[in-house]
């Protein structure tokens, strides 16, 4: 935790049949969300790309207004908790360098443009983005402004972080860094929401589990180990492994350069249509996306799913063949 880092970051929230739809007549993107976030908690959402995980983070956030219902504190609380909000995709379209734009940010969450401006130095510094603390945000590259716009939530320290497909980008001494910075939140009593295609993202430490599914939301329960006998040889037991499908329209030799770059040992199949699917082991997946979505011109990843491979070595999707 940084120095300073205050326990109390405010109470927590529920959401109270709340859904969201975008014009009036429109179809329901979200309804009937029944949602409680205390102080502590670590909560995943998780769902289908375009499913509405998205619009349930920025109305957590606030960013977003419900068309219906209600977000309020939890009783007994401080009021409703200070947030900061990480998109999935920043826009650096902003007349300001890294350094302007996050002491102007920091003000705006109450700090003194003094302290706003030590804070963005430290968490730059962390990030490894000192020496480009100056450029201006529009010549940073993808991974830079990623850095950049978590930068502003961490300096905030705040009660609530919304965080939607943050780790994408950045490079895995940040995405360490980013799973550190989530621990001292929860550690402090602050929330944390988010969402990230790779399943193994503080697993250990999620509190919360929910799924956006056809427009609700609803509880998921913990994926627990489990243990196979492996008859082959007298070999031990082994555990599942977790594995990540992508499916991406892309030409075969950029598929080859991104699972070679990375050393990954990923399995190709093309469905009718154009489209490629990958299977690869989950701890691969960040780098392959990486490599997939900084491609020139840029690549079309439809969906990114968790998926399992049993002692066999046989993928299955989630939820079949057994309960998940």
């Amino acid at each position: 935790m940084s120095k300073g880092t205050a326990r109390h970051t405010g109470g927590g929230l529920r959401l109270e049949d709340v859904g969201k739809r975008y014009r009036a007549g429109g179809p329901w993107v979200l309804r009937g969300v029944d949602l409680r976030l205390e102080p502590g908690t670590l909560a995943r959402i998780e769902g289908a790309n375009g499913g509405g995980k998205s619009t349930l983070l920025k109305l957590i956030a606030g960013v977003e207004a419900p068309s219906r219902g209600r977000l309020l504190p939890l009783t007994g609380g401080h009021g409703r908790p200070s947030t900061c909000y990480v998109p999935e995709r920043f826009a650096p379209a902003l007349p300001f360098d890294a350094t302007g734009y996050l002491t102007h940010l920091g003000s705006v969450h109450g700090l003194r443009r003094r302290e706003a401006a030590r804070r963005a130095a430290h968490w730059l510094e962390r990030l490894g983005l000192a020496d480009q603390a100056t450029v201006p945000l529009r010549h940073l590259s993808k991974g830079s402004c990623q850095k950049v716009a978590v930068t502003q939530a961490l300096m905030a320290e705040p009660g609530l972080l919304v965080l939607d497909e943050a780790w994408t980008g950045l490079d895995e001494p940040s995405r360490t860094l980013l799973d550190d910075a989530v621990r001292e939140r929860v550690a402090a009593g602050g929330i944390v929401v988010f969402v990230d295609h790779d399943p193994r993202r503080l697993a250990g430490e999620v509190t919360s589990r929910h799924a956006v599914r056809d427009g609700t939301v609803v509880p998921v329960a913990p994926v627990l180990p489990v243990e196979h006998e492996d008859t082959d040889a007298g070999k031990p037991a082994g555990r599942t492994a977790l594995r990540v499908t992508i499916e991406v329209t892309a030409p075969e030799a950029e598929l080859d350069a991104a699972l070679h770059t990375v050393g990954a040992a990923g399995v190709v199949t093309r469905p009718a249509g154009g489209e490629a699917r990958v299977e690869l082991a989950a701890e691969h997946s960040d780098a392959v996306l990486r490599r997939l979505l900084g491609a020139a011109p840029s690549l079309h990843v439809r969906s990114v799913r968790e998926t399992e491979a049993g002692p066999s070595g046989r993928a299955q999707r989630a939820g079949e063949g057994g309960s998940r």
